[in-house]
């Protein structure tokens, strides 16, 4: 991502599309020699940033900084670099090369964390696990199937990026305003060589040529922008939510990310196992989040066929928004390949929990042996209070079960089996296996060249 988003890929692609650009007009009989575009050819990735930078600090203008320094290593094709264009003709389209890449590069990476989640949710499908509403003890569920919510929230998100992908068009050689005079004026009125020009250079910047703009001002829409940014700030709302649920769990030390056998927690209290990655992840998506606004209000204030307030802002906004994503992708990747479950005090949380839980199927059974529904509801009730008072009191372990095995209103109900799991889970590991069949796999298949890397992280 960072190579992405360098000024090496930039420049170059700049490069590029004065080379397509030079190389059409070529092929459609414009004034521009096959040893002209060969120069070009030969001088797509040697930029002399020092000439460029002294070129720009003269002229105040980055795109012709760059055609000069371009001239400088190619002086036979001097004359004809840029014919016609203007600078967005140039920089739209790099950065509409660059965004479909980065979109992409991000797609690959959240298959990547679905991916690990679904192998996670599948080894842990029948484990059972209390749930939460409101972080307050809930019915149970699995490590698995609540493993399959971080995993679907990845793949919504996965969705939103893939649509903003599929969704991106180039902006083609529009000239200043977007009208094509300047290439209407170079072909003499000729309309048609003007769209055999724009096919020509979309082809060979390996882009479906109907897949361009149809209209356009000076730049592609802003709007464009706010759409990918915002479509990264789902996918940074997915990492926050699973890494600050595995925060939670690292607490109740259920749950904890990956720690290395020398890896210190604090410099002071030398028994913390501190979520460094998680709590990493969470303030780069935080950041992410926070700037889905910037591109909205660049978009709204386009005044007419264009403003260059946009240009700033865009430098930071679209680079630093993929680049952090990337990393909290990274990181939550690394964290799902090596999660570790504590199953005992998994199950220990759950059985401390589990008599509240068991309390309605007990009510439900106590009516079957013929007892008023009310009247079970209210014994419960008040033995359920008083155990919970004990509990919370005096630090007591949870005696429900025992006030109500010593209550002769439940001397007919058989409360042997009631605090047995696997029967507070419901369908969780059905719909565990649903997922992965239905989710997954078909990520998996599409994005296998995706899946194979592992996550490395160097601190």
């Amino acid at each position: 991502m960072r190579a992405l988003w360098s000024e090496q890929r930039k420049f170059s692609t700049w490069r590029r599309i004065w080379l397509a650009l030079a190389e059409s007009q070529h092929e459609l009989g414009l004034p521009v020699s096959s040893a002209q575009v060969e120069a070009l050819r030969a001088h797509l990735d040697d930029i002399d940033f020092a000439a460029a930078a002294a070129h720009e600090a003269r002229l105040r203008h980055d795109v012709m900084a760059h055609v000069h320094t371009l001239g400088d290593a190619a002086p036979v094709a001097r004359a004809i670099i840029h014919l016609g264009a203007t600078s967005q003709d140039v920089v739209c389209n790099a950065d509409l090369l660059v965004l479909r890449e980065a979109l992409q590069l991000t797609a690959g990476k959240l298959a990547r964390v679905v991916d690990r989640l679904g192998t996670f949710a599948a080894k842990f499908r029948s484990l059972p696990t209390l749930g939460f509403t409101h972080f307050q003890p809930a019915q149970p569920t699995t490590v698995g199937k609540r493993a399959t919510l971080w995993a679907q929230d990845f793949a919504i998100a996965l969705e939103q990026v893939e649509f903003a992908t599929n969704a991106l068009r180039l902006r083609g050689l529009r000239g200043a305003t977007g009208t094509q005079a300047s290439y209407l004026g170079l072909f003499d009125g000729n309309a048609a060589k003007v769209d055999a020009l724009e096919a020509k250079f979309a082809e060979k910047l390996g882009w479906p040529k109907e897949r361009m703009l149809a209209v356009c001002g000076q730049t592609y829409p802003r709007l464009v922008d706010a759409q990918i940014v915002a479509a990264l700030a789902v996918a940074a709302s997915a990492v926050h939510k699973c890494a600050t649920d595995i925060r939670l769990l690292a607490n109740r030390k259920e749950i904890e990310e990956p720690f290395e056998k020398e890896q210190i927690g604090s410099s002071a209290m030398a028994y913390k196992r501190n979520p460094m990655r998680c709590e990493r992840a969470c303030g780069l998506a935080r950041f992410v989040m926070g700037l889905v606004n910037d591109p909205l209000q660049t978009h709204a204030t386009q005044w007419l066929e264009r403003t260059l307030d946009d240009s700033s802002n865009r430098r930071l906004v679209l680079p630093e928004s993929f680049l952090a994503l990337d990393g909290a992708l990274d990181i939550l990747a690394n964290v799902a390949e090596g999660l570790v479950v504590w199953e005992a005090t998994v199950l220990a949380n759950l059985a401390a929990e589990l008599p509240f839980m068991a309390s309605e199927d007990i009510m439900l059974a106590a009516t079957k042996a013929g007892a008023d529904r009310q009247e079970a509801h209210e014994v419960i009730r008040v033995h359920s209070m008083a155990a919970a008072e004990g509990v919370k009191r005096y630090g007591r372990a949870n005696d429900l079960m025992e006030r109500l095995r010593n209550d002769p209103f439940f001397a007919k109900v058989d409360l042997s089996g009631a605090l047995e799991p696997s029967r507070f889970i419901g369908r969780a590991p059905e719909q565990t296996d649903r997922f992965i069949d239905t989710v997954v796999k078909p990520i998996r298949m599409r994005h296998a060249a995706s899946l194979s890397t592992k996550a490395e992280l160097r601190v």
